[in-house]
Parts: C-alpha cells; sequence; structure tokens
C-alpha cells in the first residue's frame, strides 16, 4: 500500500539553479515535462524562474493541472545589512504563494562557495556573533511569512552552508521556535555530509513535514572528500543521482516514513546543472515510477 505522501518536484531537477541562465530550459517547457513526467506538484524554484506574478503564474499552472508547494529564499540571514532584500524577497515570493493557496515558505542560508565557480567567498563557519544573527533572522522571515501570508517555514539545512553537518542542524533544532520553524529535510544533502538520513529522521520527525529527495553517488563523493572538490563542480560531475541508484537506502527510508505514519509532502529535487535540455525529463519520469514500486506516493 502507498504511504499517504503528497509527491512533487522542482525546477533544479531540470537543471534550473538561476533565475534565468541559458543553460536552463525555458519554464514553459519544464512546466510540460513536469506534468509528463507524472507530478502535479512543483517548487517555485529560484524566484523570478517561474513568473511571480500571481495571474502570469496562474494562467500558466491551472491549464495543466499543477500546484505550487512552496518558494524559497536563498540569502546570508547572517548578514544583517541584507534584511531589506530579504524582507522584500519574502513579501513578493510570499505574495505569490499566498495567491496560489501554498503552505510553505523555504529558507535556505545562501553558500559560502560561489554557485557556480565554486570559489570560497566567504568563511565557512560563523563565529557566536554570526550564528545569533542567523537565528535571530530566521526567526524574522518566519514571523513576517506566518502572519502575512499564513505560511509555514521550512528550512533547508545544504552543502556549503553554515547550517550542513549534523551537528549544526541539532543545534539549529535546539535554538528554534518549533511552533514557528520547520524542517525542509534534504536526505541527499545530509548523506552528501555524511549524516545519516534514516536515523535523523526517525529522531527529527515531529520537525519535518517536508522532504527533498534525492541520492549521492558514492564514487563521486569519495572523490569529493579526498581532493577537496566544492559543491558547484561536484554537481556538474553528478554528485545527486537518482533514489534507485545512489548511496542512501530508500527502501529504509520508506519504512522509516510507514512507521512513523509520515503525512507530509516529498519533493524530488535532483540538483544537476548544467543539463542538457533533453536530459531530465527521462529521469524525472524513472524517479516517479521508483517511488510508486516501493510505495511513496
Amino acid at each position: 500500500m502507498a504511504l499517504n505522501v503528497k509527491v512533487g518536484t522542482a525546477p533544479v531537477s531540470w537543471g534550473v539553479f538561476f533565475p534565468s541562465d541559458p543553460k536552463q530550459i525555458p519554464y514553459t517547457r519544464f512546466l510540460d515535462e513536469v506534468v509528463e513526467a507524472g507530478y502535479e506538484w512543483s517548487e517555485l524554484g529560484p524566484p523570478g524562474y517561474l513568473p511571480l506574478d500571481p495571474r502570469t503564474l496562474t494562467a500558466n499552472l491551472e491549464p495543466r493541472g499543477l500546484k505550487v508547494t512552496t518558494g524559497f529564499v536563498m540569502r546570508h540571514f547572517d548578514d544583517p545589512a541584507l534584511w531589506p532584500v530579504i524582507e522584500a524577497e519574502t513579501i513578493s515570493v510570499g505574495t505569490a504563494l499566498q495567491v496560489l493557496g501554498a503552505r510553505f515558505l523555504l529558507l535556505i542560508d545562501d553558500t559560502y562557495t560561489h554557485l557556480a565557480t565554486g570559489a570560497q567567498t566567504r568563511p565557512s563557519r560563523l563565529d557566536e556573533t554570526g550564528w545569533k544573527q542567523l537565528i535571530d533572522t530566521v526567526h524574522r522571515v518566519s514571523t513576517l511569512a506566518r502572519d502575512r501570508f499564513g505560511l509555514q517555514t521550512v528550512f533547508h539545512p545544504h552543502a556549503e552552508t553554515h547550517v550542513e553537518y549534523e551537528d549544526q542542524i541539532e543545534v539549529f533544532l535546539q535554538q528554534t521556535d518549533p511552533t514557528l520553524i520547520s524542517l525542509c529535510f534534504d536526505i541527499g544533502h545530509h548523506a552528501y555530509r555524511r549524516g545519516d538520513p534514516i536515523q535523523f529522521m526517525r529522531r527529527h520527525h515531529q520537525r519535518i513535514p517536508y522532504l527533498h529527495l534525492k541520492s549521492v553517488d558514492i564514487e563521486i563523493l569519495q572523490r569529493v572528500e579526498k581532493e577537496k572538490i566544492p559543491l558547484a563542480k561536484a554537481v556538474a560531475m553528478g554528485i545527486f543521482c537518482e533514489p534507485s541508484k545512489g548511496m542512501v537506502d530508500f527502501v529504509s527510508f520508506r519504512n522509516v516514513l510507514d512507521d512513523i505514519d509520515y503525512q507530509g509532502w516529498a519533493i524530488v529535487e535532483q540538483d544537476m546543472f548544467p543539463a542538457t535540455f533533453d536530459e531530465p525529463m527521462p529521469i524525472a519520469r524513472r524517479t516517479r515510477q521508483y517511488l510508486r514500486e516501493i510505495g511513496v506516493g
């Protein structure tokens, strides 16, 4: 019997990392292929990739029978000078999500490396002041999203950000308000940093209403670790792979979801960049079929 999990996908599974880039698939083709691959839910992706004007968005989604789960804000939350930008982006994305009937706002701390080149641009660990600022800003954004748009904030631990390793995520959970902030738990990023996504999910499922599903190629990961290859280059090498082909035991993960009676969201989010326009669609279709075969959605 299939779990009562709402399965969707995201633009990054089609190689979309930026609001616009000539290497990225046009958004109308992305939406067509989401439907063709068997999904009815999608994230908005980088703000501006899908049009944020609610009327334009609705005109593109409704004829295709698509619904939106979330959009994200990805900024350096430890930098107080960025608050005007963070606030404006939250309002822009939140307005679109509210009109579309979405439930979540997703937050990601911006990377300390350049997303395209992998060059390190900031320290990899925050000092006490920076960490406190990050926690305070996430609370501030989450309060705005709740009070103004009725959205639940899910924070996404992410490789090469200041909340990436399991010990950092544990502290983040301890220092954030559980009534205000939950996790978007990306099991691929967790495995990339050698965390145990199965045991972490079992421990913290009450704070996890939203999942990102992908796996990690163990041979590429070993090379990445040995040669200290940055995330941007690792992604281009194919570090994140289909759930059926990587190091994460998806059947065991599915069993945990069954044990805890998980009824949240599971979004296929296989980071690819760059990707040829014809590459993502077959992967997306195979992944949706694999999830059905193991009883997820």
